[in-house]
């Protein structure tokens, strides 16, 4: 009998041992704050996030409440003014947020991150942040360092890099066009572009339209410049109207047979090749910094800002058939399908 309650207790104590820790004298309050509801890159970044603190024993459910709020923004009829309306907004939900005064608060893009973050901080809250392409855009003090009260995850990708990928994958393209919107990180990637690819002997033309343009006369001004490949930067304007510009630049590369190159990895219609960070990995590495703030009571300033060290690369195979484009197996062996 006595051997029979031994086996027992090991095996309980095994059963307890292999099971996620849940701390059950600790709770963690969350919030979550972003600029519009259905940006699928956006909850993506969200889902990196909470995975990691799972993982970690701070689960939704379990020992964790979450609560998120969405600032609305109709991209295609935003304006300055309506712009200012939604920084305003920003602001204002900030304010709400730190009287509810959570452990922490997570802001998923750059807009959420540059307009909540002082309020956030100043109400003795941890801020962490991702989804963000330039820091410095965001109000950080540079790439790896954000500031007093906040850090996070970046999107960022060295454009040096980024450009080497591109000029290996299509050596013949000397002159690439980018249309892009009025968005903070579309500009700040166009002009990186420009400036960069011009050591690298690359010529950019780039074009700015409004979020409520349609794609195909701008990038035909760009085509009679002689682009020979088109660029999609990180820019909300090729999401609106179910991605409507993306599907007729698309139909302009088909006509042309000139290759369409993403920056922004989540799955653009007409796109050959997809170079960038990973939103759900990025969202992960801002969950490992959350851990540190909330269960070992690290100080956010102390925290470097993270970044995907290694750029991911992904091909669309039914485009590059209907383009009869080729990759150099130098790419091809680094390169995965994209979803």
């Amino acid at each position: 009998m006595k051997k029979s309650i031994e086996i027992f207790v090991c095996l309980a104590v095994t059963l307890i041992f292999s099971m996620p820790c849940y701390a059950q004298d600790e709770s963690y309050n969350i919030e979550v704050l972003q600029v519009m509801r259905e940006a699928p890159p956006y909850l993506n970044a969200d889902k990196g996030f909470m995975q990691e603190l799972e993982k970690n024993g701070i689960a939704e459910g379990k020992n964790l409440t979450v609560k998120r709020t969405y600032v609305d923004y109709d991209l295609e009829k935003g304006g300055f003014i309506k712009k200012v309306g939604v920084l305003f907004n920003i602001r204002s939900e900030a304010k709400n947020i730190a009287e509810r005064k959570p452990d922490l608060v997570l802001t998923i893009g750059t807009p959420a991150t540059k307009y909540a973050k002082d309020r956030l901080i100043s109400a003795g809250i941890p801020v962490v942040f991702t989804a963000v392409a330039i820091p410095e855009a965001a109000g950080c003090k540079s790439l790896t360092e954000a500031g007093p009260g906040f850090t996070g995850s970046t999107l960022y990708m060295n454009m040096k890099d980024a450009l080497n990928i591109v000029t290996l994958s299509f050596p013949s393209a000397k002159v690439i066009g980018i249309v892009h919107s009025d968005d903070e990180n579309a500009i700040a990637h166009a002009e990186e572009a420009k400036k960069v690819g011009a050591d690298m002997g690359l010529t950019f033309i780039t074009k700015e339209v409004n979020k409520a343009d349609h794609i195909t006369s701008a990038a035909q001004e760009l085509v009679d410049k002689g682009v020979q490949a088109f660029i999609i930067t990180l820019d909300t304007y090729y999401g609106i109207r179910n991605a409507q510009p993306t599907e007729e630049l698309a139909e302009i590369s088909r006509s042309t047979k000139i290759p369409i190159i993403s920056f922004m990895l989540h799955k653009n219609p007409g796109a050959l090749l997809y170079v960038g960070s990973d939103f759900t990995y990025v969202g992960s590495l801002a969950g490992q910094h959350a851990v540190k703030i909330l269960k070992e009571g690290v100080n956010p300033e102390n925290l470097p800002i993270l970044k995907q060290e290694e750029l991911m690369i992904l091909i669309d195979e039914k485009q590059f058939t209907a383009l009869d484009a080729h990759l150099p197996m130098e790419i091809l062996q680094l390169a995965k399908p994209v979803e």
